[in-house]
């Protein structure tokens, strides 16, 4: 069955990953997403390894892992927008889409005549998405912003890491570039729902996203704690600033997650771990009362946590329902039952590498199931098809444009 956004075409003018994830995303949801790359180079992260997919020995080119991530059910089509040839070639692309997403500096393909007044003079049904560093206004609007900065200006490092003054303690960015990854998914909410929008006016509209604006929304609790304190929240670690205990625990062989949420999980935590006069305690009993005598507390649950080996924990704590879990690395991941049969790892078809593995899009739809039938496409593995049957250019058309350096 066709995906729910089977009737959408995609135009995608972007690179690396905030924009690639938002229409990747729009793909899997059934979209149908030409990709405008730079002949003969294309995305930048076509060159972003090793590790490689495709086999070394093969002549072929090889795809890079981090291309993979983020193209996924795509078809790649080459254009040099930078010859007014290519320029038309995109605006005409353009006419027949209803979706373009661009990550260009402020105003940089205004020269290309590639901007939203520019398209949206040739279609006025067009949702056009751009994503910048800082947006399309204030005084950062021109400045370039990548994920790594942007944890950093937006304060995220503030409150990742160790505390300041232990060891291993000062700034820390998050090990995926989550900026980019919201960003791209707070892209995808955008346009669905200026596409929702269209569906009920005719009229399309210019999305505005920023890496850092959606840096800030996504603090959630931690920004609500400085605005209702006026305190600026603290790097803790892997303790939570609201609830005790919600951390990391060393065991007698490892380490587990406790996350305790409310009173009662506390209670049946004691109970498993033979403390029940900790649960009865007028300093423990309630979480307002946990948090305010978290430095008691903690090091009296290391203690007792750290006796027993993980898997004890782990098949006592779940037997009660008290939420717990193990520290996996990726390869325990991707071995977990629960991740095998949820079908998270995807093996596509690849026209150059045979198989490449992807991570499945984690929307599930009763009635619209996503397919995952396309892995990410080699470059320009489309330009002839899209060109010449959204466009109607001939073969002598396309050699012409080959040999003129425009494809």
């Amino acid at each position: 069955m066709a995906g729910p956004l089977s009737h959408v075409r995609v135009l995608e003018l972007s690179r690396v990953l905030a924009g690639p994830w938002a229409a990747q995303t729009l793909a899997d949801l059934g979209a149908e997403v030409i990709k405008v790359e730079r002949p003969g180079a294309g995305d930048d992260t076509r060159a972003w390894g090793p590790p490689w997919a495709g086999d070394p020995n093969a002549g072929e080119p090889r795809e890079s892992a981090y291309f993979l991530s983020a193209n996924r059910g795509k078809r790649s089509v080459t254009i040099d927008f930078e010859r007014p040839e290519g320029q038309a070639l995109v605006r005409r692309l353009a006419a027949e889409s209803d979706v373009v997403i661009e990550n260009f500096k402020v105003g940089g393909l205004v020269k290309y005549g590639l901007d939203y007044d520019s398209l949206k003079a040739v279609n006025p049904r067009l949702v056009y998405c751009s994503i910048t560093g800082f947006g399309q206004t204030g005084p950062y609007r021109s400045r370039a912003g990548y994920d790594f900065m942007i944890q950093g200006l937006g304060g995220l490092m503030s409150i990742t890491g160790q505390p300041d003054g232990e060891p291993g303690g000062g700034p820390v960015k998050v090990g995926v570039a989550v900026t980019d990854i919201f960003t791209g998914l707070y892209a995808t909410i955008g346009v669905l729902g200026a596409l929702a929008h269209r569906d009920r006016t005719g009229e399309g509209q210019w999305v505005d996203l920023a890496l850092l604006d959606v840096q800030v929304a996504v603090l959630a609790n931690q920004a609500m704690n400085h605005l209702v304190s006026g305190m600026p929240p603290v790097r803790m670690g892997n303790a939570h600033p609201n609830i005790v205990p919600y951390q990391a625990f060393a065991t007698a062989d490892g380490h587990i997650i406790l996350a305790v949420g409310n009173d009662g999980q506390f209670a049946k935590f004691c109970a498993v771990a033979g403390q029940p006069e900790l649960a009865a305690d007028p300093r423990y009993a309630t979480n307002p009362e946990r948090v305010r005598h978290r430095a008691e507390l903690v090091p009296r649950l290391q203690e007792i946590i750290k006796a027993r080996p993980s898997r004890d924990w782990l098949v006592g704590l779940e037997a009660v329902g008290v939420p717990c879990g193990p520290i996996n690395d990726l390869a325990a991941v991707f071995e977990d039952p629960q991740v095998i049969a949820r079908g998270l790892r995807r093996d596509l078809p690849h026209p150059t590498a045979g198989t490449v593995p992807t991570v499945a899009s984690p929307i599930r739809y009763s009635g619209t199931p996503i397919a995952h039938e396309t892995a990410p496409p080699t470059l320009g593995q489309h330009t002839d098809e899209v060109l010449g049957g959204l466009l109607g250019l001939d073969a002598d058309t396309l050699a012409s444009l080959k040999a003129a350096g425009v494809l």
